[in-house]
């Protein structure tokens, strides 16, 4: 495969579409149209294959652009042997290897190391130099498919805790579940794509199946309440945190339920030991936090701002809820604001017109 280049007038469009503005030629400018027009409709399931490899939507966005580019500039030479799509999953799954090579897995805090103890303590400091897991807005994931059903069940394959175990495969023990076990791909799909024996991808496939058991531990989402029910549950958590009501977010909590702040690598486990963490260091009064619903990685979400002294509402956390029968098992809370404008974010709300609150 052609190494990228930039010379010949490409330029990557963030968030899809191609430039070939002063490629010398029509004929070329014609070549680089019709691939366009192929290629970019498959973007959107490019970015989620990259993101299950990488567990980083930044990442996954920079390797489909390297994809795009690599794959434009050797347009001309494609025969057609295998599908379009087929050829860009080569060249993803390739770009995403070479991405892994030296590269450390993203953690979670809870991958790190045991829970935090007294809650009253301040928070470890932020570790910026760790390349934390980061999540997927659903968003994205939707325009990849038109069909409900075929949304549902790819968000089933972006959950957290799946993506999160995937990050203790070895590399290619990682292409072949997410393309076998995920996408569905047939095994001599995927051997024609890796350039390997089908015997050869069936045992990377149980040696990731393996691993993937042993590094995921036995989790109640796999039981999980019906989309209704959890989005009711995500209000109920929503008017909780905005009121600061110390006691609805207890009843909304499992006693076992863990929360996870990365940056921080600090983590708790218990409701007693998260409520005091929240009611200590997070909630203050009503109306001080406003929330946005989303959806990330086939999970209920929200967007959290926090109210400044001039009354406007600035960005503050994206936080996950992983919801079983039971209540709120799992809080997830991403403290990165660059992760606002993938969910197609702003950074601040205005304040509202009544001083009351919400």
């Amino acid at each position: 495969m052609a190494s990228p280049a930039t010379e010949g007038g490409y330029a990557p469009a963030r968030g899809g579409g191609l430039s070939t503005a002063g490629v010398g030629g029509s004929g070329a400018a014609e070549v680089g149209g019709d691939f366009a027009r192929l290629a970019d409709p498959l973007r959107p399931e490019l970015l989620a294959y990259c993101y299950r490899m990488l567990g980083s939507v930044h990442d996954a966005e920079d390797q489909v652009q390297e994809t795009m580019l690599r794959a434009w500039r050797a347009y001309g030479r494609f025969e057609g042997r295998a599908s379009l799509r087929s050829w860009l999953y080569r060249i993803a799954t390739n770009a995403c290897l070479r991405a892994l090579e030296n590269r450390a897995r993203r953690p979670l805090p809870t991958g790190l190391g045991g829970p935090s103890g007294d809650p009253a303590e301040p928070l470890e400091p932020e570790q910026h130099e760790v390349p934390w897991l980061e999540p997927f807005p659903d968003v994205l994931l939707s325009a990849e498919f038109a069909d409900p059903a075929a949304i549902a069940a790819a968000r089933h394959g972006m959950r957290l805790a799946l993506i999160a175990a995937l990050q203790y495969l070895p590399g290619r023990q990682r292409a072949v579940l997410i393309l076998r076990d995920v996408l569905k791909w047939r095994a001599a799909e995927v051997a024609e794509l890796l350039g390997v024996s089908t015997a050869a991808v069936n045992s990377a496939l149980q040696r990731a199946r393996a691993g993937l058991r042993e590094a995921a531990p036995v989790q109640d989402e796999l039981h999980e309440p019906s989309d209704a029910e959890q989005r009711a549950l995500l209000d109920r958590y929503a008017a909780a945190f905005e009121n600061a009501d110390v006691a609805a977010l207890t009843g909304l909590l499992r006693s076992d339920a863990v929360l996870e702040m990365p940056p921080t690598p600090t983590w708790f486990c218990g409701r007693d030991s998260i409520v005091r963490f929240l009611d200590g260091h997070v909630l203050r009064g009503p109306g001080d936090l406003r929330t946005v619903p989303l959806s990330a990685n086939g999970q209920p979400a929200l967007a959290a701002y926090d109210r400044g002294a001039d009354g406007r509402y600035r960005a503050y956390v994206i936080t996950l809820l992983t919801c079983a029968p039971s209540g709120v098992a799992r809080i997830t809370a991403f403290r990165d604001l660059r992760l606002f404008p993938y969910f197609r974010l702003p950074a601040e709300l205005p304040a509202p017109a009544h001083s009351s609150g919400l």
